[in-house]
């Protein structure tokens, strides 16, 4: 059984999020831990992308508060298989890139670091300024990966759900775990041949 970490916090963008849910629960093999962020509970309401936020918590095996700093999360002896942060508020990025573990999503993100295990930022912000990528670079070279929602066209996505499903799709890849959540380029000549149909 697979352990993943996922922290929803105050950006625009709670989609991702909840997308990312819907197909870890859909694995068997994969247990989720899940906190969300005050404003990230805002977000889910104002951006009104179907779910309450008690229909979000359905999707994980295990809930916890921004502000439970007893977690077992909290915690690096708790043995986990990677951690995301989707979407990645600048703010929490700024959090984790300083070691400041203000909440239960920095403080689960600083002891995955420490314990050297895997973590993923999905940064949602733009225009980045020189701070944002500052910190961001500073992750990346502790080996965070850094996975922007930029979504692919090579796909002819047709509705939002298609774009959302390919971000959600380089995620998974992140964690090394098999998903179809969205097509997969295949090369040229079939990308032809698709359009010609």
């Amino acid at each position: 059984m697979k352990k993943i970490v996922v922290g929803i916090s105050g950006a625009s963008g709670t989609i991702y999020g909840v997308r990312l849910l819907e197909a870890l629960h859909a694995l068997d093999d994969v247990e989720v831990h899940l906190v969300l962020s005050r404003w990230a509970k805002e977000n889910l309401a104002i951006e009104e992308i179907g779910y309450t936020f008690t229909e979000v918590k359905q999707l994980a095996d295990y809930v916890y508060s921004e502000q439970n700093m007893g977690a077992t999360i909290a915690s690096g002896s708790f043995l986990h298989d990677g951690m995301v942060i989707v979407p990645a508020s600048m703010k929490t990025v700024a959090a984790v890139a300083t070691g400041l573990g203000d909440n239960l999503i920095a403080r689960a993100a600083d002891v995955t670091l420490k314990e050297q295990r895997k973590l993923i930022v999905v940064p949602r912000e733009s225009p980045f300024n020189q701070i944002h990528l500052e910190n961001m670079l500073k992750l990346s070279k502790m080996g965070v990966s850094i996975v922007p929602p930029i979504p692919a066209f090579y796909n002819n996505p047709k509705t939002i759900d298609d774009i959302v499903n390919h971000s959600v799709m380089k995620i998974l890849d992140q964690l090394h775990l098999r998903n179809e959540v969205s097509p997969r380029w295949e090369g040229l000549q079939s990308a032809k041949q698709t359009k010609s149909k």
